[in-house]
This record gives C-alpha cells, structure tokens and sequence, in this order.
C-alpha cells in the first residue's frame, strides 16, 4: 500500500499541496482528479522522491519513503514513472528504452524488455526509433518502460495527454488490462473526468491542494460533495432559488434541501445535462428550443425558460437523433436523482 499521510509541500512559499492523506492499495487504481494547479503533479513527485515533503510521511507497505527528515532516492523505491511528454531517448531504440533502467543485463534483459513490448502490444518496434513511432506507440514504449523493473508502484502523470480522442479511447481500454495484470500500485494524474472514471477503482478530487472528495466513481457521479465536484464530473446547468420549508424553489419545480440550508437561505441547484428530458406529454415546465445540434451518439438542445423576469437558459443531452426544430415549445421535467442542491452564493447566506 502507497500511504500519504498528512503530507504538505510548497513552492516558493505558495502551497501546492496542504494536509493530503490517502492511501493506494496494491492492484488498485486510483486517480488524482483536479484543474491545473490543484497538487496533483506535486504529489506524483513527491512518491517518485523527486520532491520531499515539507511536512507529514509518504510509505510503501509501511516502509518510510520521505518524511521531513528522511528521503529514500527514487532509484531504491520500486517506483516506476511515466512522465506526461513520455521522456524517450531519442538516440536508443524500443527496446533500449525499456531496458535503460534494469538491473539486469544482457539477454535477461533483453527478454524482458520483449516481454513487457509484447505485454503493451509494440514488440514488432522493438528496434524502430521514438521518431519512427505514433503517439500512440511512444505512451505505449513509455508504460512498458515503466513496467519494466517490475515495480510496486506505478506513477502515470496524464498519460493519454497528447493523443486524439479516438486513439485515447482505444489505449486507455488497453491500459487499464495491463495495469491490472501488473498488480502494482498505480496513481494516475489527470484532469479528465472521464477518462478518471474509466480508469480508476477511486478517485481523489483535488482544488488548490486539498482533498474535496474522494470514493468510487459512482458515488462522484451520483453524490456529489459539492458544486465544485458536481460540475467536474459533466456540463451542468445551474439554476437558483430560495429555501422554503424543505423544499428550494425554482422555475423548474421544487427540490429536496440537504441538512444545513435554513429558510430564506439561496440555494443552487445544479442539473446535468442528461438529466433534463423532454416529456411528449403535459409533465413538466414551457420550454422554448433555440437551437438543436447532433453531436453522434447524443443532440444536445438549447431551451429557453421563461420565469416572468428573464429567461433561463438551460442545455438538454438527449440519445440520438431528434425531430426537434428551433423555435418549437416543448415540456422539459427533471430527473431528481440528477439534480443536486447546494448551498448559494449570497453574502446573505
């Protein structure tokens, strides 16, 4: 198990990382989930021993890694790291690559040099050069390096950074089997909610440093701590209202308020996309259609709510093709288990 515990780091005198604890256990994968700048690559550093911690302790199987006195060098912690530009010799070969770092020599490490190529699916590059690759095949050299030496632990610091969609979808899948065959420790960096989620048996929301939330992507997904992780996991729309009783009122209905919200205070009501649908029969409120715009596998549709004052504007995510024509009314309802209350805005609050 990876252990941090209470561990703070600064840079220059502005915190990167402040009082983080986690864990990692052994053939897990956990991501660090977060916006630029929120301590998830300083983290990363910190387990590899190329940064030390300011305060609090980083262990492995409960062996002292780095705490404020004692840093144990990257080269003695069975740490293997894949940097985000894939750091590659560009004068060595595949497979020199991926044996630089072995202890071992000769024809052992040839053949295990082959095997982890083999085991990411690029053996027959084995002896091509990192300019005569893919993008694609330079992540995949990039994580059979790293895995390599065997290591106990995996640091992968947005590995899908610099590949197109279509290519990211299809490596990541494969990624994931390998990581999973590997049995290590694997923390992976990204700002990609998606891709955190497809990956990850847990995930670590990070802002300015701190944990926000942390648990399996379901319950991210569906139990939000807050507006900030909500809002991380999907396009959202926000809508406004008052708390009455238990209840906080909006244009588009009544909502359940969470325990601490009182009469009287503001309160944001944040709704995916997904979860707004356009009811053929009467439920639901008057919506005008703006715009509709079919992205593939989904329409995503522009609607205009009148409310008395001004209209709210809200984004509708539907399956498929749709028949719906701009400048139509529709009846829009929301899915309840898809809309979550958070405490407002208001100085007043």
């Amino acid at each position: 198990m990876l252990e941090f515990d209470r561990v703070r780091h600064a840079y220059n005198g502005t915190r990167s990382v402040d009082d983080v604890s986690f864990y990692v256990e052994r053939g897990e994968v956990v991501s660090l989930l977060g916006p630029s700048g929120c301590g998830k690559t300083t983290l990363l550093r910190l387990a590899a021993g190329l940064e030390k911690p300011q305060q609090g302790s980083i262990r492995l199987d409960g062996k002292l890694l780095s705490d404020t006195s004692l840093t144990v060098p990257p080269e003695q912690r069975g740490i293997g790291y894949m940097f985000q530009d894939y750091a590659l010799f560009p004068h060595l070969t595949v497979l020199q690559n991926v044996t630089f770092g072995l202890s071992i020599r000769g024809s052992e490490a040839t053949r295990r040099g082959l095997d982890v190529l083999e085991q990411v699916g690029i053996e027959s590059a084995a002896d091509m050069f990192p300019h005569e690759l893919s993008g694609g095949q330079q992540q995949r050299v990039a994580l059979a390096r790293a895995l390599a030496p065997k290591p106990a632990v995996i640091l992968l610091d947005e590995p899908y950074a610099g590949l197109d969609s279509r290519l990211r979808e299809r490596i990541r899948d494969q990624m994931l089997h390998v990581l999973k065959a590997s049995d290590a420790v694997a923390l992976m960096v990204t700002h990609d909610a998606e891709e955190a989620m497809f990956m990850s048996d847990r995930i670590i929301v990070l802002r300015d440093g701190q944990v926000v939330q942390s648990g399996r992507p379901v319950n991210l997904y569906c139990q939000p701590s807050s507006a900030f992780v909500a809002e991380f996991f999907g396009e959202v729309n926000r809508v406004d209202g008052v708390v009455k009783g238990n209840k906080v009122s909006t244009p588009l209905g009544e909502f359940d308020v969470p325990d601490g919200l009182r009469n009287g205070n503001h309160a944001s009501v944040i709704i995916r996309h997904e979860a707004l649908f356009i009811d053929p029969g009467n439920d639901g409120v008057i919506a005008e259609v703006m715009e509709s715009r079919l992205l593939g596998r989904a329409s995503l549709i522009h609607l205009s709510v009148p409310t008395g004052r001004s209209d709210i504007h809200l984004h509708a995510r539907i399956p498929g093709l749709n028949s719906i024509e701009a400048g139509s009314q529709v009846r829009v309802r929301v899915d309840p288990s898809q809309a979550f209350v958070f405490r407002g805005n208001s100085q007043a609050d």
